[in-house]
Protein backbone atom coordinates (compact mmCIF):
# COMPACT_ATOMS: atom_id res chain seq x y z
CA UNK A 1 0.00 0.00 0.00
CA UNK A 2 1.31 3.20 -0.94
CA UNK A 3 0.91 6.93 1.13
CA UNK A 4 2.26 8.48 3.81
CA UNK A 5 1.09 8.95 7.00
CA UNK A 6 1.94 11.58 9.78
CA UNK A 7 0.92 10.15 13.43
CA UNK A 8 0.81 12.97 16.08
CA UNK A 9 0.26 11.60 19.82
CA UNK A 10 1.91 12.65 23.11
CA UNK A 11 1.91 9.36 24.16
CA UNK A 12 5.31 7.51 22.98
CA UNK A 13 4.11 4.13 23.30
CA UNK A 14 1.05 4.70 21.29
CA UNK A 15 3.45 6.60 18.17
CA UNK A 16 5.39 3.43 18.52
CA UNK A 17 2.63 0.79 18.14
CA UNK A 18 0.75 2.83 15.75
CA UNK A 19 4.02 3.44 13.67
CA UNK A 20 4.50 -0.45 13.53
CA UNK A 21 1.49 -1.17 12.00
CA UNK A 22 1.75 1.48 9.19
CA UNK A 23 4.80 0.60 8.38
CA UNK A 24 3.99 -3.43 8.30
CA UNK A 25 1.15 -2.09 5.99
CA UNK A 26 3.72 -0.65 3.33
CA UNK A 27 3.62 2.76 4.47
CA UNK A 28 5.89 5.90 4.50
CA UNK A 29 5.65 7.08 8.26
CA UNK A 30 6.50 10.19 10.06
CA UNK A 31 5.68 10.41 13.95
CA UNK A 32 5.74 12.95 16.29
CA UNK A 33 4.34 14.83 19.69
CA UNK A 34 3.68 18.35 18.96
CA UNK A 35 1.86 20.91 16.63
CA UNK A 36 5.54 22.58 16.37
CA UNK A 37 6.79 19.34 15.02
CA UNK A 38 4.00 18.32 12.83
CA UNK A 39 3.79 21.52 10.88
CA UNK A 40 7.74 21.03 10.19
CA UNK A 41 7.03 17.68 8.91
CA UNK A 42 3.87 18.75 6.81
CA UNK A 43 5.83 21.43 5.05
CA UNK A 44 8.62 19.71 4.02
CA UNK A 45 7.14 16.12 4.03
CA UNK A 46 3.60 16.56 3.06
CA UNK A 47 1.51 13.25 4.40
CA UNK A 48 -1.41 12.10 3.01
CA UNK A 49 -2.87 11.28 6.32
CA UNK A 50 -2.67 12.20 9.43
CA UNK A 51 -2.96 9.87 12.72
CA UNK A 52 -3.98 12.35 15.39
CA UNK A 53 -4.90 12.16 19.25
CA UNK A 54 -7.06 14.74 19.90
CA UNK A 55 -6.99 13.97 23.51
CA UNK A 56 -3.59 15.70 24.45
CA UNK A 57 -4.15 18.18 27.79
CA UNK A 58 -1.30 20.51 26.84
CA UNK A 59 -2.33 21.76 23.19
CA UNK A 60 -5.85 22.28 21.35
CA UNK A 61 -5.70 19.92 18.64
CA UNK A 62 -9.31 20.46 17.49
CA UNK A 63 -7.31 24.01 16.51
CA UNK A 64 -4.77 22.90 14.86
CA UNK A 65 -7.14 20.63 13.12
CA UNK A 66 -9.55 23.41 11.96
CA UNK A 67 -6.28 24.95 11.07
CA UNK A 68 -5.07 22.29 8.31
CA UNK A 69 -8.41 22.47 7.08
CA UNK A 70 -8.88 25.73 6.21
CA UNK A 71 -5.07 26.35 4.99
CA UNK A 72 -5.60 25.66 0.95
CA UNK A 73 -2.49 23.96 0.84
CA UNK A 74 -3.49 21.44 3.70
CA UNK A 75 -7.21 20.90 3.04
CA UNK A 76 -7.06 17.76 1.23
CA UNK A 77 -4.84 16.32 4.00
CA UNK A 78 -7.33 13.25 5.69
CA UNK A 79 -7.61 13.26 9.47
CA UNK A 80 -8.25 10.01 11.83
CA UNK A 81 -8.69 11.08 15.30
CA UNK A 82 -7.62 8.53 17.95
CA UNK A 83 -7.94 8.40 21.36
CA UNK A 84 -11.12 10.51 21.60
CA UNK A 85 -13.38 9.44 24.58
CA UNK A 86 -16.37 7.09 22.63
CA UNK A 87 -18.79 9.58 23.33
CA UNK A 88 -21.74 11.48 21.32
CA UNK A 89 -19.93 14.80 22.38
CA UNK A 90 -16.17 13.94 22.22
CA UNK A 91 -16.97 12.69 18.11
CA UNK A 92 -19.05 15.56 17.26
CA UNK A 93 -16.26 17.85 18.62
CA UNK A 94 -13.79 16.09 16.36
CA UNK A 95 -15.80 15.51 13.36
CA UNK A 96 -16.84 19.27 13.82
CA UNK A 97 -12.96 20.52 13.85
CA UNK A 98 -12.30 18.77 10.69
CA UNK A 99 -11.57 14.77 11.17
CA UNK A 100 -12.49 12.55 8.79
CA UNK A 101 -13.26 9.73 10.91
CA UNK A 102 -13.00 9.32 14.54
CA UNK A 103 -11.56 5.52 16.41
CA UNK A 104 -11.82 5.61 20.11
CA UNK A 105 -9.09 2.96 21.35
CA UNK A 106 -8.55 0.02 21.93
CA UNK A 107 -8.73 0.31 17.83
CA UNK A 108 -9.78 -2.81 15.45
CA UNK A 109 -7.20 -2.88 12.89
CA UNK A 110 -9.24 -4.38 10.31
CA UNK A 111 -11.28 -1.15 10.59
CA UNK A 112 -8.48 1.24 10.99
CA UNK A 113 -6.98 0.09 8.04
CA UNK A 114 -10.16 -0.22 5.70
CA UNK A 115 -11.01 3.56 6.87
CA UNK A 116 -6.90 4.43 5.94
CA UNK A 117 -7.47 2.90 2.52
CA UNK A 118 -11.15 4.56 1.65
CA UNK A 119 -9.71 8.00 2.60
CA UNK A 120 -6.61 7.57 0.52
CA UNK A 121 -8.64 6.59 -2.70
CA UNK A 122 -11.18 10.13 -1.92
CA UNK A 123 -8.08 12.04 -1.60
CA UNK A 124 -6.20 10.70 -4.57
CA UNK A 125 -9.88 11.59 -6.88
CA UNK A 126 -9.98 15.19 -5.24
CA UNK A 127 -6.20 15.93 -5.55
CA UNK A 128 -6.52 14.37 -9.17
CA UNK A 129 -9.97 17.10 -9.55
CA UNK A 130 -8.23 19.81 -8.34
CA UNK A 131 -5.26 19.30 -10.53
CA UNK A 132 -6.85 19.59 -13.64
CA UNK A 133 -8.91 22.82 -11.87
CA UNK A 134 -5.99 24.54 -11.11
CA UNK A 135 -4.60 23.65 -15.04
CA UNK A 136 -7.41 25.16 -16.29
CA UNK A 137 -7.65 28.31 -14.21
CA UNK A 138 -3.84 28.59 -15.44
CA UNK A 139 -4.94 28.58 -18.95
CA UNK A 140 -7.50 31.98 -18.40
CA UNK A 141 -10.47 30.05 -17.58
CA UNK A 142 -13.20 31.04 -15.36
CA UNK A 143 -11.88 31.11 -11.54
CA UNK A 144 -13.06 28.70 -9.05
CA UNK A 145 -15.75 29.62 -7.10
CA UNK A 146 -15.77 30.01 -3.24
CA UNK A 147 -19.06 28.79 -2.60
CA UNK A 148 -22.22 27.02 -4.36
CA UNK A 149 -25.29 26.80 -3.27
CA UNK A 150 -26.97 23.68 -4.85
CA UNK A 151 -30.06 21.77 -3.51
CA UNK A 152 -28.58 18.02 -2.49
CA UNK A 153 -30.51 14.81 -3.81
CA UNK A 154 -30.70 12.34 -1.45
CA UNK A 155 -31.92 8.77 -0.50
CA UNK A 156 -32.60 6.74 1.93
CA UNK A 157 -32.23 3.09 1.22
CA UNK A 158 -34.35 0.61 3.69
CA UNK A 159 -36.22 -2.73 3.18
CA UNK A 160 -39.67 -2.13 2.25
CA UNK A 161 -40.72 -4.50 4.86
CA UNK A 162 -39.00 -2.09 8.03
CA UNK A 163 -40.44 1.39 8.88
CA UNK A 164 -37.08 3.74 10.03
CA UNK A 165 -38.89 6.86 10.35
CA UNK A 166 -36.03 8.03 12.56
CA UNK A 167 -33.91 8.21 10.30
CA UNK A 168 -35.37 9.68 7.39
CA UNK A 169 -36.68 12.42 10.17
CA UNK A 170 -32.96 12.99 11.05
CA UNK A 171 -31.33 13.55 7.84
CA UNK A 172 -34.39 15.76 6.51
CA UNK A 173 -34.57 18.35 9.43
CA UNK A 174 -30.36 18.38 9.22
CA UNK A 175 -30.05 18.77 5.60
CA UNK A 176 -33.06 20.96 5.04
CA UNK A 177 -33.83 18.90 1.89
CA UNK A 178 -36.63 16.36 1.63
CA UNK A 179 -35.11 12.69 1.62
CA UNK A 180 -36.78 9.85 -0.59
CA UNK A 181 -36.84 6.24 0.77
CA UNK A 182 -36.29 3.54 -2.02
CA UNK A 183 -37.01 -0.33 -1.46
CA UNK A 184 -33.55 -1.92 -1.17
CA UNK A 185 -34.65 -4.76 -3.10
CA UNK A 186 -36.16 -2.89 -5.78
CA UNK A 187 -33.05 -0.65 -5.86
CA UNK A 188 -31.15 -4.25 -7.02
CA UNK A 189 -33.85 -4.87 -9.61
CA UNK A 190 -33.63 -2.12 -11.65
CA UNK A 191 -30.90 0.41 -12.56
CA UNK A 192 -33.36 3.41 -13.17
CA UNK A 193 -32.81 5.59 -9.87
CA UNK A 194 -34.25 8.79 -11.00
CA UNK A 195 -33.47 11.65 -10.11
CA UNK A 196 -29.39 9.97 -8.75
CA UNK A 197 -29.12 11.05 -5.44
CA UNK A 198 -26.26 13.06 -4.17
CA UNK A 199 -26.19 10.45 -0.76
CA UNK A 200 -27.32 7.15 -0.77
CA UNK A 201 -27.96 6.39 3.01
CA UNK A 202 -28.26 2.66 3.62
CA UNK A 203 -29.89 1.26 6.26
CA UNK A 204 -27.87 -1.62 7.21
CA UNK A 205 -29.28 -2.55 10.46
CA UNK A 206 -29.98 -6.13 9.37
CA UNK A 207 -26.71 -6.83 7.91
CA UNK A 208 -26.88 -9.83 10.36
CA UNK A 209 -29.42 -11.58 8.44
CA UNK A 210 -28.97 -9.64 4.97
CA UNK A 211 -25.22 -9.64 4.76
CA UNK A 212 -25.08 -10.82 1.35
CA UNK A 213 -27.21 -8.59 -0.04
CA UNK A 214 -26.27 -5.60 1.70
CA UNK A 215 -22.19 -6.20 0.59
CA UNK A 216 -23.58 -6.39 -3.12
CA UNK A 217 -25.82 -3.31 -3.02
CA UNK A 218 -22.91 -1.75 -2.51
CA UNK A 219 -20.83 -3.14 -5.03
CA UNK A 220 -23.29 -3.06 -7.53
CA UNK A 221 -23.83 1.01 -6.54
CA UNK A 222 -20.10 1.90 -6.98
CA UNK A 223 -19.89 -0.16 -10.44
CA UNK A 224 -22.86 1.48 -11.81
CA UNK A 225 -22.60 4.30 -14.33
CA UNK A 226 -25.44 6.07 -13.26
CA UNK A 227 -24.56 6.02 -9.75
CA UNK A 228 -20.98 5.40 -9.71
CA UNK A 229 -20.06 8.99 -8.81
CA UNK A 230 -23.18 8.91 -5.92
CA UNK A 231 -21.59 9.42 -2.18
CA UNK A 232 -22.28 6.27 -0.07
CA UNK A 233 -23.02 6.32 3.81
CA UNK A 234 -23.94 3.08 5.30
CA UNK A 235 -25.72 2.72 8.78
CA UNK A 236 -24.41 -0.22 10.59
CA UNK A 237 -25.18 -1.81 13.84
CA UNK A 238 -23.07 -1.36 17.01
CA UNK A 239 -20.13 -3.38 17.06
CA UNK A 240 -19.21 -5.12 13.77
CA UNK A 241 -15.95 -3.40 12.96
CA UNK A 242 -15.13 -6.03 10.41
CA UNK A 243 -18.58 -5.55 8.75
CA UNK A 244 -18.13 -2.06 8.52
CA UNK A 245 -14.78 -2.50 6.80
CA UNK A 246 -15.61 -4.42 4.21
CA UNK A 247 -18.65 -1.95 3.41
CA UNK A 248 -15.76 0.76 3.03
CA UNK A 249 -13.60 -1.97 1.09
CA UNK A 250 -16.48 -2.25 -1.06
CA UNK A 251 -16.87 1.46 -1.97
CA UNK A 252 -18.69 3.20 0.88
CA UNK A 253 -17.95 6.48 1.66
CA UNK A 254 -18.93 6.77 5.37
CA UNK A 255 -19.54 4.30 7.91
CA UNK A 256 -21.63 5.58 10.76
CA UNK A 257 -23.40 3.12 13.61
CA UNK A 258 -27.38 3.14 14.10
CA UNK A 259 -27.06 4.30 17.62
CA UNK A 260 -25.06 7.38 16.70
CA UNK A 261 -26.30 10.71 17.72
CA UNK A 262 -28.28 13.09 15.61
CA UNK A 263 -25.41 15.51 15.02
CA UNK A 264 -23.00 13.56 14.08
CA UNK A 265 -25.31 11.50 11.19
CA UNK A 266 -26.03 14.67 10.35
CA UNK A 267 -22.91 16.11 9.97
CA UNK A 268 -21.26 13.05 8.35
CA UNK A 269 -23.90 13.51 5.79
CA UNK A 270 -23.31 16.98 4.99
CA UNK A 271 -19.75 16.22 5.03
CA UNK A 272 -20.22 13.84 1.78
CA UNK A 273 -22.90 16.13 0.74
CA UNK A 274 -20.85 19.27 0.24
CA UNK A 275 -17.58 16.96 -1.31
CA UNK A 276 -19.97 15.34 -3.79
CA UNK A 277 -21.20 19.00 -5.49
CA UNK A 278 -17.53 20.14 -5.05
CA UNK A 279 -16.42 16.88 -7.26
CA UNK A 280 -19.29 17.58 -9.42
CA UNK A 281 -17.93 21.53 -9.99
CA UNK A 282 -14.96 20.72 -10.47
CA UNK A 283 -15.60 17.84 -12.86
CA UNK A 284 -18.24 20.21 -15.06
CA UNK A 285 -15.20 23.05 -15.29
CA UNK A 286 -12.69 20.37 -16.52
CA UNK A 287 -15.31 19.05 -19.05
CA UNK A 288 -16.97 22.18 -20.18
CA UNK A 289 -14.09 25.12 -20.03
CA UNK A 290 -11.85 23.39 -21.68
CA UNK A 291 -12.90 20.62 -23.67
CA UNK A 292 -13.04 22.75 -27.10
CA UNK A 293 -9.53 25.01 -26.04
CA UNK A 294 -7.17 22.11 -24.82
CA UNK A 295 -8.27 18.86 -26.46
CA UNK A 296 -7.34 17.62 -29.91
CA UNK A 297 -10.34 17.28 -31.86
CA UNK A 298 -9.01 14.36 -33.64
CA UNK A 299 -8.19 11.95 -30.52
CA UNK A 300 -10.31 13.64 -27.63
CA UNK A 301 -6.68 13.73 -25.90
CA UNK A 302 -5.27 16.79 -24.30
CA UNK A 303 -3.28 19.11 -26.67
CA UNK A 304 0.24 20.59 -25.52
CA UNK A 305 -1.66 23.85 -24.45
CA UNK A 306 -3.16 21.81 -21.63
CA UNK A 307 -0.31 19.63 -21.31
CA UNK A 308 2.48 22.48 -20.81
CA UNK A 309 1.04 23.93 -17.55
CA UNK A 310 -0.47 20.39 -16.50
CA UNK A 311 3.13 19.43 -16.26
CA UNK A 312 3.97 22.58 -14.30
CA UNK A 313 1.52 21.54 -11.65
CA UNK A 314 2.42 18.28 -11.22
CA UNK A 315 5.98 19.29 -11.10
CA UNK A 316 5.39 21.45 -8.57
CA UNK A 317 2.90 18.80 -6.16
CA UNK A 318 5.99 16.33 -7.05
CA UNK A 319 8.36 19.15 -5.37
CA UNK A 320 5.90 19.65 -2.31
CA UNK A 321 5.62 15.30 -1.89
CA UNK A 322 9.11 15.06 -2.20
CA UNK A 323 7.83 12.50 -4.70
CA UNK A 324 8.93 11.62 -8.07
CA UNK A 325 6.83 11.99 -11.43
CA UNK A 326 7.88 10.46 -14.76
CA UNK A 327 7.42 11.78 -18.68
CA UNK A 328 7.25 9.18 -21.64
CA UNK A 329 7.92 10.67 -25.44
CA UNK A 330 5.97 7.83 -27.60
CA UNK A 331 5.56 8.16 -31.36
CA UNK A 332 4.64 6.11 -34.04
CA UNK A 333 7.28 4.00 -36.04
CA UNK A 334 7.33 4.87 -39.99
CA UNK A 335 4.19 7.00 -40.10
CA UNK A 336 5.01 8.55 -42.95
CA UNK A 337 5.08 5.42 -44.70
CA UNK A 338 1.50 4.95 -43.37
CA UNK A 339 0.14 7.97 -44.84
CA UNK A 340 1.81 7.54 -47.88
CA UNK A 341 1.15 3.51 -48.41
CA UNK A 342 -2.68 3.87 -46.97
CA UNK A 343 -3.58 7.46 -46.97
CA UNK A 344 -4.51 9.77 -44.29
CA UNK A 345 -7.58 8.54 -43.25
CA UNK A 346 -6.24 5.34 -42.30
CA UNK A 347 -2.98 7.41 -40.90
CA UNK A 348 -6.10 9.24 -38.60
CA UNK A 349 -7.70 5.74 -38.04
CA UNK A 350 -4.07 4.48 -36.32
CA UNK A 351 -4.16 7.85 -34.33
CA UNK A 352 -7.42 7.49 -32.88
CA UNK A 353 -7.05 3.91 -31.86
CA UNK A 354 -3.64 4.07 -30.80
CA UNK A 355 -5.21 7.24 -28.16
CA UNK A 356 -7.81 5.28 -27.32
CA UNK A 357 -5.34 2.17 -26.35
CA UNK A 358 -2.95 4.54 -24.02
CA UNK A 359 -6.34 6.49 -22.43
CA UNK A 360 -8.12 2.89 -21.37
CA UNK A 361 -4.23 1.63 -19.65
CA UNK A 362 -3.65 4.22 -17.79
CA UNK A 363 -4.60 5.79 -14.48
CA UNK A 364 -7.20 8.25 -14.12
CA UNK A 365 -4.84 10.80 -12.60
CA UNK A 366 -1.85 10.11 -15.40
CA UNK A 367 -1.85 12.52 -18.35
CA UNK A 368 -2.11 11.79 -22.19
CA UNK A 369 -1.13 14.30 -24.57
CA UNK A 370 -1.03 14.22 -28.56
CA UNK A 371 1.57 16.69 -28.82
CA UNK A 372 2.60 16.69 -32.63
CA UNK A 373 1.20 14.52 -35.52
CA UNK A 374 1.90 11.47 -34.47
CA UNK A 375 3.90 11.94 -31.35
CA UNK A 376 2.03 11.74 -27.94
CA UNK A 377 2.87 12.61 -24.51
CA UNK A 378 2.15 10.38 -21.37
CA UNK A 379 3.25 12.38 -17.39
CA UNK A 380 2.75 9.89 -14.80
CA UNK A 381 3.02 11.56 -11.11
CA UNK A 382 3.79 9.57 -8.17
CA UNK A 383 6.13 7.35 -10.11
CA UNK A 384 9.67 5.61 -9.87
CA UNK A 385 12.30 5.06 -12.64
CA UNK A 386 11.34 1.09 -11.86
CA UNK A 387 7.50 1.46 -12.24
CA UNK A 388 8.02 4.39 -15.26
CA UNK A 389 10.32 1.99 -17.08
CA UNK A 390 7.54 -1.49 -16.47
CA UNK A 391 4.77 1.08 -17.82
CA UNK A 392 6.38 1.62 -21.05
CA UNK A 393 6.90 -1.52 -21.68
CA UNK A 394 3.24 -2.74 -20.90
CA UNK A 395 2.28 0.48 -23.36
CA UNK A 396 4.43 -0.57 -26.18
CA UNK A 397 3.78 -4.06 -25.85
CA UNK A 398 -0.40 -3.22 -26.56
CA UNK A 399 0.31 -1.22 -29.70
CA UNK A 400 2.06 -3.84 -31.53
CA UNK A 401 0.14 -7.47 -29.93
CA UNK A 402 -2.81 -6.30 -32.35
CA UNK A 403 -3.44 -4.33 -35.26
CA UNK A 404 -4.45 -0.98 -36.46
CA UNK A 405 -7.81 -1.29 -38.28
CA UNK A 406 -7.58 0.77 -41.40
CA UNK A 407 -11.31 0.56 -42.95
CA UNK A 408 -13.00 -1.80 -44.67
CA UNK A 409 -11.14 -1.40 -47.81
CA UNK A 410 -7.35 -1.92 -46.00
CA UNK A 411 -5.74 -4.71 -44.51
CA UNK A 412 -5.26 -4.53 -40.56
CA UNK A 413 -1.93 -3.70 -40.34
CA UNK A 414 0.70 -3.68 -37.30
CA UNK A 415 1.79 -0.62 -35.47
CA UNK A 416 4.62 -0.09 -33.45
CA UNK A 417 6.09 2.85 -31.17
CA UNK A 418 9.22 3.68 -29.91
CA UNK A 419 9.02 5.35 -25.97
CA UNK A 420 11.52 7.82 -24.56
CA UNK A 421 11.46 8.13 -20.64
CA UNK A 422 12.23 10.61 -17.86
CA UNK A 423 12.03 10.82 -14.25
CA UNK A 424 12.20 14.64 -12.38
CA UNK A 425 14.17 12.87 -9.01
CA UNK A 426 13.38 14.75 -5.81
CA UNK A 427 15.53 13.52 -2.81
CA UNK A 428 16.20 17.11 -2.14
CA UNK A 429 18.18 17.84 -5.19
CA UNK A 430 17.30 21.32 -6.98
CA UNK A 431 14.63 21.92 -8.62
CA UNK A 432 14.30 20.40 -12.16
CA UNK A 433 11.85 22.47 -14.39
CA UNK A 434 9.02 20.15 -16.58
CA UNK A 435 10.54 21.20 -19.91
CA UNK A 436 13.80 19.33 -18.77
CA UNK A 437 12.45 16.60 -18.28
CA UNK A 438 10.37 16.59 -21.09
CA UNK A 439 13.52 17.01 -23.21
CA UNK A 440 15.60 13.98 -21.22
CA UNK A 441 12.46 12.14 -23.09
CA UNK A 442 12.56 13.65 -26.02
CA UNK A 443 16.51 12.35 -26.18
CA UNK A 444 15.80 9.04 -25.22
CA UNK A 445 12.98 8.30 -27.48
CA UNK A 446 15.90 9.67 -30.30
CA UNK A 447 17.96 7.08 -28.74
CA UNK A 448 15.22 4.16 -28.80
CA UNK A 449 14.23 5.07 -32.62
CA UNK A 450 18.05 5.07 -33.38
CA UNK A 451 18.66 1.42 -31.58
CA UNK A 452 15.86 0.03 -33.79
CA UNK A 453 12.44 1.28 -33.25
CA UNK A 454 9.77 -0.64 -31.30
CA UNK A 455 11.56 -0.10 -27.69
CA UNK A 456 12.12 1.78 -24.89
CA UNK A 457 15.19 3.93 -23.66
CA UNK A 458 15.38 5.34 -20.46
CA UNK A 459 16.95 8.76 -20.20
CA UNK A 460 20.76 8.50 -18.51
CA UNK A 461 19.75 10.33 -15.66
CA UNK A 462 16.61 7.76 -14.74
CA UNK A 463 18.59 4.54 -15.68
Amino acid sequence: MSGRILIIDTVATNRIVLKVKMLSAQFSVDACSSRIEAEAIIATNRPDLILINLSDPVEDRHAFCQALRQDPQTASIAIIAVGVADTSRARFAALDAGADDVLPRPMNDTLLMARIRSLLRVRSATEELMLRDGTSRALGFEEARASFETAANVALLAPIETDHPRFRTILQAGLSVPVRVLDTNAVLRTANVQPIPDLFVIDATQVETQQAKLFGLVSDLRSRTETRLSTLLIIVPDGMPEVAAMFLDLGADDIVVAITSEGELTLRAKALVRRKLLHDRLRDTVRDGLQAAVTDPLTGLYNRRYAEPHLARMADQARKADRDFAVMMMDIDHFKSINDTYGHAAGDRVLVQLAERLRENLRTIDLVARVGGEEFLVALPRTTTAQAHATANRLRRLVNCRPFDLGEEEPELRVTVSVGVAVSHQNGLPEEEPRAVCDKADAALYAAKSAGRDQVAMSRSAA
